[in-house]
């Protein structure tokens, strides 16, 4: 009904949902909480696609946000999505040749826009994403079909380069980027474990866990609610997508024990079996704690503050925040 209150959520929505909602009387001016990142790809799609560049959208095909992106840039382009880097493989294969169009399309059915030629459409593209991506990833997926591109057409410098393959660098959400390399230097820094806290069905969260657990022992969380006690922890396995409990997920280090020394880290499916032991008083554990770009920040604190808790004669935050503020 024309008065019914419709927000569109941060990832946008389609052009055949705005269509529906006007065809209604609904207005979404004042109720469109589309993040300006999102839009900010989908003007960069219309602008490339305008200039006959095929739009390549890295991201999750029926994730909210990549349909969003999928519905505005096939208004002007062609379209077709990659999930991760080994798709983006598949594609530089047939971009070279050495695949043909019928791998395109059992490659790629469903996520290629009506009317895709791939001989015609893959001469000229641009790399776009789905802003909750891996940016690494992204970039990777770009430099690769670039690199692909440039040895097809045999261009030999960035002005050959632009007749064949869109610069979409600019489109990169920063703060997907600045949390995603934040948490790679924590990880850098060494830790006993991590933990992320953020939605299950978060895909930038899910990728914060990826970036961890490639480390580390980790426990994707959605709140403080999961931490059951010391002993035990409730979280969802990122593979099986299935929510589990984990006993003796705290790990006993001492304090005179190299934080940094990544190999003495065992798998949460080994903990149980480690020489280690829940932490005590006497010992000290190093937890890498983030999370993703749209958790609330009081769900990140009722995390922290449960955890130190844990912990008898700790500083409080507020005094190492003290510390912290005096120095910076």
């Amino acid at each position: 009904m024309p008065d019914d209150v419709v927000i569109v959520p941060a990832f946008g929505t389609t052009l055949e949902v705005e269509q529906a909602l006007k065809a209604r009387g609904v207005t979404l001016t004042s109720y469109n909480t589309t993040c300006p990142f999102v839009e900010k790809v989908w003007r960069r799609s219309e602008e490339i696609g305008k200039q006959d560049y095929t739009v390549v959208i890295h991201g999750k095909r029926y994730h909210e946000e990549t349909r969003a992106t999928f519905s505005h840039a096939q208004a002007g382009a062609p379209v077709v999505v990659v999930r991760d880097l080994s798709e983006a493989q598949a594609l530089a294969k047939v971009i070279s040749g050495e695949k043909d169009t019928a791998f395109f399309f059992e490659k790629f059915a469903d996520r290629f826009s009506p009317g895709f030629d791939p001989i015609v459409h893959l001469k000229r593209i641009g790399v776009v994403n789905q802003t909750t991506m891996l940016a690494t990833e992204t970039q990777a997926i770009a430099d690769l079909l670039r690199e692909t591109i440039r040895t097809r057409y045999g261009d030999t410098g960035d002005a050959d380069i632009g007749a064949h393959f869109a610069d979409t660098r600019d489109t990169l959400c920063y703060a997907t980027k600045e949390n995603q390399d934040a948490t790679l230097a924590l990880i850098a820094d060494g830790g006993d474990i991590a933990v992320v806290v953020g939605g299950y069905n978060s895909s930038n969260t899910s990728h914060l866990v990826e970036l961890c657990q490639q480390r580390l022992p980790t426990y994707f969380i959605r709140d403080a609610d999961e931490l059951l006690s010391p002993k035990e922890i409730r979280h969802l396995e990122l593979e099986t997508k299935q929510v589990k409990t984990t006993k003796d997920w705290l790990i006993q280090k001492s304090s005179q024990q190299n934080s940094h020394q990544q190999s003495s880290v065992p798998s949460p499916e080994n903990l149980l079996t480690d020489n280690r032991q829940p932490t005590t008083d006497n010992h000290t554990t190093d937890i890498v704690l983030t999370a993703g770009a749209s958790c609330p920040d009081v769900l990140l604190d009722e995390v922290l503050q449960k955890i130190v808790g844990w912990f008898p004669n700790t500083r409080s935050v507020e005094e190492v925040l003290e510390s912290y503020q005096d120095k910076y």
